[in-house]
Parts: C-alpha cells; structure tokens; sequence
C-alpha cells in the first residue's frame, strides 16, 4: 500500500477517479465528484496555484490500483470555501504561527455536500482519513479541512480524531407533489399569498424562463450567463473565482447533469441560474442578472427548481449556502458537516472546546427555523 499526492486529477486520470468516486456505476452520479469536474476547475484556471488553490489530491494506492482518492488542495488563504475559519487563522497567527498553507478537502467554490472519501470500502475510507493526518504534519501545513461531506464519512472522521462541525443550509423536498399549486397548498394561507404575489410580479414583468440541458446549451448561452455571472459576482465578492472556459469545458463533458434555466424578456436573455443534477437530487449553484426585476433572484433560482424538480421526478433541490429567507419559500433547513484535523495542539484545544458549543447551537438554531417553516401546521 503507497499513499501519495497528485498534483491535479490528470495525473490521476478520469477512469481511476471516477471509479472511486462512483464505484456503485449510478447512471447519474453526483456531479460534484465527478473527474470531468474538477478537471474543468482545474483546467480553465480557476482552481490553481495561480487562485491559491494548488491541487494536492490524496491518492491511495494498493498493489498497484488506486482504491480510494481524498480531493484536497494546498490552500493560502481561506476564500472560496463557505465553512468559515478565519477567527482560527487569526488566533494562530497572534500566537506567532502560521495558519497558511493549511489544506482542503473540497470541491472549490462549491458548498455542495457529497462523498469526500472516495473509495468504495470501509478500510480504505479510514485509510484516507488517517493518510490525511500523516500527510498534514509531512508537509507542515497547520491543518486539513474536510467540508460538506456526508454524514457516515463526518461520523468515521470523529472516531480517527478530527474535530467535528455542523452548519445549516436550506433544501427543498418533493412530497410527491403533481405540480406547484400542490405544493402552494402545502403552505399556510399568509406564505401561500407572498408566493403567489412574488411569481405574479415577476410575469407581469414579461419574464419567461427556458430549461436548458444536454445539446440544448450552446456556447452562446454560456456567453451570456457568463456575463450576468461577472456582474453580479464582481458586485457580491469583488473577483469572481470561475473562469469563462470552465463553463465551456462543463458543458463539453457533463451536459447531460446541467439544468441551465435562463430568464428572458423582450426577446433577449436578462438572467440566468446554472444547476446540476445527480441522483434524484438538483444542486442549485450560480446565478447572475443584468436587469433588476423584484423577485427575479427568488423565481429563477428557486421557484423555477422547485417547478423542474416536480416535472422530472426529483426528490430534492439544495439551493446552496446560507440564506435564511430560503425558510418562508419553502426549503427548509439541514445540517451539514464538516471535519477538521489540525496540528498545532494549543489551537486544536481551542477550536475542540468551540465546537462543542457551536454544534450544540446549530442544532437548536435548526429547531428553532423549522417551527417557522412555512408550511400548514397540520404539515
């Protein structure tokens, strides 16, 4: 057995990496784990060393055939990664340490949960998660980050000794409903009426919508939800992380999982929200406009995934990060997880003692949001 570091998935290749990361062969694998995935971030720019995101993947290798894969980068700075670790950084820091590089088990710029162990057995899982360790203090990063894994992977990190966090986020779940006004009338008479006032404002505006996916998506549809990407990322984090060639290469390789839902008026595109599908499951993630039209955000983004999901079938829509006003529309709060291994003993102490607070307030905090959920209080 060898465990070593690749320095991006190409030196992996597509058909051992996506092995670990689907062994199941589903049809329709999570999109956020697949090779074609990260090879685009990695590809096109937007996640190097370059961006402060130098790949560093985990590689696991036994008698000769890679068995499990943990995606990690050498990061130097903590942007791009929506589970916040800047207060740490800063108390090592002050204590004369050097937080950076740490490194980070993730999918860039993408709060997604999903595998992280990427191997199909047990063994092999807790192999990767003490090579991560090993590997942290070899190369003397101050820490691993393993953010937004699942549940049995969180679990398997706390028994090997990382320290574990939650957070929330907000997913819709389809109740087998037939259509949206099933699912209005799911919700209480006051959320049912903002619902309906909000989609009602958004049509008398002349906006329409179009469901793009497969060969549906050219590049001229990139081209201009590039465009309302750039302006609304540039207004909301100064420099956006994603590059215009990794939409090109997303839609060259994963076509058939993207969900590219584009709001027109007049003729001409005005907006636009770009989602993946895996496994019964659509992943809302970017979103950009030109024009502003009020409740455009909320209609292209959620009701227009909540309408896709219960026209093709799909148990769930993850409308990403944060964002508590998601509540009132429906999508209703989840924990998420994620495990942190860190090196200096004195901060690790720290962090230890933080987290049990934190996690006992996250999950009251999540009690508390779905006793204001929207829906009847018979439902």
């Amino acid at each position: 057995m060898t465990v070593r570091l690749a320095d991006g998935v190409r030196g992996i290749g597509a058909r051992a990496w996506n092995a670990c990361a689907n062994p199941s062969g589903l049809a329709s694998p999570h999109p956020f784990t697949r090779y074609e995935f990260f090879e685009a971030l990695e590809a096109s720019g937007s996640a190097t060393a370059r961006t402060g995101w130098q790949p560093a993947h985990l590689v696991l290798e036994k008698d000769g055939r890679i068995a499990g894969i943990l995606p990690t980068y050498l990061k130097s700075h903590s942007q791009g990664e929506y589970v916040f670790d800047h207060a740490w950084a800063d108390a090592l820091e002050r204590a004369g340490g050097d937080y950076y590089p740490k490194l980070q088990s993730s999918v860039p710029f993408t709060p997604v949960a999903g595998p992280r162990l990427l191997a199909s057995e047990a063994a092999d899982r807790e192999l990767l998660l003490e090579a991560g360790k090993a590997a942290t203090d070899q190369i003397g990063a101050s820490s691993l980050h393993i953010t937004f894994l699942q549940k049995a992977e969180w679990d398997a990190a706390g028994r090997a000794g990382y320290l574990l966090r939650n957070d929330t986020q907000f997913h819709w779940r389809n109740q087998g409903y037939r259509d949206f006004a099933q699912f209005l009338g799911e919700l209480s008479s006051a959320k049912r009426k903002t619902l309906r006032k909000e989609r009602d404002a958004v049509a008398k505006e002349g906006v329409r919508f179009d469901w793009l996916t497969g060969g549906d998506i050219t590049e001229a549809h990139w081209d201009r939800f590039f465009e309302f990407y750039m302006d609304t990322g540039s207004r909301k984090w100064g420099h956006p992380y994603l590059t215009r060639d990794f939409f090109s290469r997303i839609g060259a390789s994963m076509a058939d999982q993207i969900v590219l839902i584009m709001a027109k008026r007049g003729g001409a595109y005005i907006a636009g929200a770009l989602n993946l599908m895996g496994e019964s499951i659509l992943f809302g993630r970017n979103w950009g406009a030109l024009e502003y039209v009020p409740f455009l955000h909320f209609e292209t983004c959620y009701y227009q995934a909540i309408d896709f999901a219960i026209a093709h079938g799909l148990s769930k829509v993850e409308a990403g990060a944060q964002g508590e006003h998601k509540l009132l529309r429906g999508y209703m709060p989840e924990e998420t997880c994620s495990a942190h291994y860190i090196a200096h003993k004195g901060l690790r102490r720290a962090v230890d003692q933080f987290l049990t607070q934190e996690r006992e307030a996250v999950g009251e905090h999540i009690g508390e949001l779905a006793k204001h959920g929207p829906f009847r209080k018979e439902i």
